[in-house]
């Protein structure tokens, strides 16, 4: 890696005229040289996506690649849930059974989640601060770059190269397993792969969150200030805090197991080191999670409200729980380990601390709902998103709330009710608020209607098979069913039968969803109004639609040609504005 690293650099270095380079913002020329800029047009093909730095391609790329890890994911799971319908092994492996749980678990987590966030606040951040870019376009790109060689290294070990098996660890890479002691296959390449692809990913969300810090504090409109930054703003803010606190962690951690695994170092395969790998690790972990909900918590928040016909109801205490969220996440992490024996005056204060922090997440709720209450609700697709994750952020929230109890978790711990709380929040909220925000912006970066019909389809199915694979594994788990079991006693059959018809409702539903995304953005009938969702009859207009009137406006100044703009690193801009024909209403 060290070594294809400086060949990239070394090929930047051949390939780029570092001394004529001029920021837009200089405006003049560096290094007292006499050249002046020169624009020209972004090429076009292949080569326009291997090396745009503007904001709203690096979008789409984050889009593309974390639709096509949530896809790979989602066929992971599909796969494990169809060896669940019977008690006993029939169709895979126990130890392929494992890698699938490891694999799924960090691809949903690290190559789906992050990224889909990361494509929607690319895309859109700087158009709702009213910015011409990233504070540093190079660096967005480089970040993006970083992720197609963490999947293909974390997904190594199901390539047919010789001698590398995947890593069975599960997605917390528990020690002294993942340490490779003893004689076990934890100590093949796979796992060493996976750790690095890891770490890789986690780069690039340290240099994303960086770029966002900067580009939100130094790079905002003159109008837009403290008071009146978005909301979605305000969490993808907040989330890059936690991401700069949590992640270099994570690097630290793993970089101690890589040594352990290939050097003989003994910072987690001696006495405590298990405790040590847990600590560190569940010090990022549950940040992570508030990472991966906050940013779709503000999606909702912007979303909800263009659809119920009234403003955001209490903006600032939502803000204010954005932040309170952000600060208690880093002092819940060993409720993960009320199991593992540490001092009881210990658990109880994480308890409390675990307690205090459902109370943010509880005015967030209760501020969604009074928006909608006695508003103009218009069912559209993208408020049926929104709908559905506030009502499985509730079923999510509240069995979280029941294993942040010391006595009831210590019953609980390792079931599936772990499990069936869990995916309530990473599946039925944070991915139904992804859907929401693809379905609602998808005339700007499409300049297209999606079909109305397949969406409201895509909705119910998910919304039908996630509280049925999830709440059964809530029951399952109430009934003893331990997880991460290939394998299982008769009598949990028919709960995980039912958890498996769940899941294949989902399956058709996200088939639906991509014939529909897919077909629209060829054929979808395209829109020529800059507010296809009437936005402006309840003056509930934001920035990226205002932005968007004006690129349609000037596509039908220009004949309907490209409109030509200037990027911020120097360079030339094209945005693709589409020729306009009849809008949709999804009404």
């Amino acid at each position: 890696m060290g070594v294809f690293l400086i060949a990239v650099a070394a090929w930047l270095a051949r390939v780029e005229d570092w001394r004529s380079y001029t920021p837009l913002a200089g405006g003049g020329t560096v290094g007292g040289t006499a050249e002046q800029y020169v624009s020209e047009e972004k090429p076009s093909g292949v080569i326009r996506w291997l090396t745009t730095v503007d904001h709203k391609d690096i979008g789409m790329l984050y889009g593309a690649y974390a639709l096509i890890a949530f896809a790979v994911g989602g066929l992971m799971v599909v796969l494990m849930r169809i060896e669940l319908a019977d008690p006993s092994m029939t169709l895979i492996s126990n130890t392929f059974y494992n890698s699938l749980l490891t694999s799924h678990g960090i691809t949903m987590l690290f190559l789906f989640g992050t990224p889909i966030i990361a494509a929607f606040s690319n895309y859109f951040i700087p158009l709702l601060i009213g910015a011409d870019d990233m504070a540093f376009p190079r660096i967005n790109a480089i970040a993006f770059w970083l992720l197609p060689p963490a999947a293909l290294l974390i997904w190594a070990g199901f390539f047919p190269i010789p001698d590398v098996i995947p890593a069975q660890t599960a997605w917390t890479m528990y020690t002294p397993l993942s340490a490779g002691v003893g004689s076990g296959n934890q100590v093949n390449a796979g796992v060493d792969l996976m750790l690095l692809g890891l770490h890789l990913s986690g780069v690039s969300a340290t240099m994303g969150a960086i770029n966002f810090i900067a580009t939100i504090f130094t790079e905002r409109d003159e109008k837009v200030s403290w008071a009146n930054l978005d909301i979605f703003s305000w969490t993808i803010l907040t989330q890059s805090g936690l991401i700069l606190f949590a992640f270099p962690l994570l690097g630290s951690a793993i970089a101690m197991l890589l040594l352990d695994r290939n050097f003989g170092t003994m910072f987690f395969s001696v006495d405590g080191g298990a405790i040590l790998w847990q600590h560190l690790f569940w010090f990022f972990g549950h940040p992570e999670v508030y990472i991966l909900v906050l940013p779709p918590m503000g999606i909702v928040s912007l979303v909800l409200p263009r659809f119920a016909g009234r403003r955001l109801f209490g903006f600032k205490f939502v803000v204010y729980s954005t932040l309170a969220i952000g600060v208690l996440s880093f002092g819940v992490w060993a409720h993960h380990m009320f199991a593992t024996g540490i001092d009881p005056r210990l658990r109880a204060s994480f308890m409390a601390v675990s307690l205090a922090i459902a109370i943010p997440s509880a005015v967030k709720t209760f501020n969604w709902i009074t928006t909608m209450w006695n508003g103009k609700i218009r069912l559209t697709t993208p408020m049926l998103f929104c709908i559905g994750f506030v009502s499985n952020f509730i079923i999510g929230g509240v069995t979280g709330v029941f294993l942040a109890s010391i006595p009831v978790d210590l019953v609980l711990h390792d079931t599936y009710y772990v499990v069936g709380h869990f995916h309530y929040i990473v599946m039925g909220a944070i991915a139904f608020a992804g859907f929401a925000g693809l379905y609602y912006w998808f005339p700007i970066y499409t300049g297209r209607m999606y079909q109305v019909t397949l969406g409201k389809w895509h909705f119910w199915l998910s919304m039908v098979g996630t509280n049925l694979t999830f709440f059964a594994m809530i029951l399952l788990g109430y009934g003893g069913m331990p997880r991460r079991y290939a394998t299982y006693l008769p009598q949990f059959a028919t709960l995980h039968q039912v958890a498996t018809v769940g899941a294949l409702i989902l399956l058709v539903g996200q088939i639906i969803f991509v014939w529909n995304f897919a077909q629209s953005w060829l054929e979808g009938r395209e829109v020529e109004d800059g507010d296809p969702w009437d936005l402006a009859d309840d003056d509930l207009t934001t920035a990226e639609w205002t932005w968007f009137e004006r690129k349609l406006e000037t596509a039908v100044t220009d004949g309907g040609e490209d409109e030509t703009e200037l990027a911020t690193d120097g360079g030339q801009a094209v945005d693709d504005a589409d020729a306009d024909a009849d809008s949709a209403d999804d009404a």
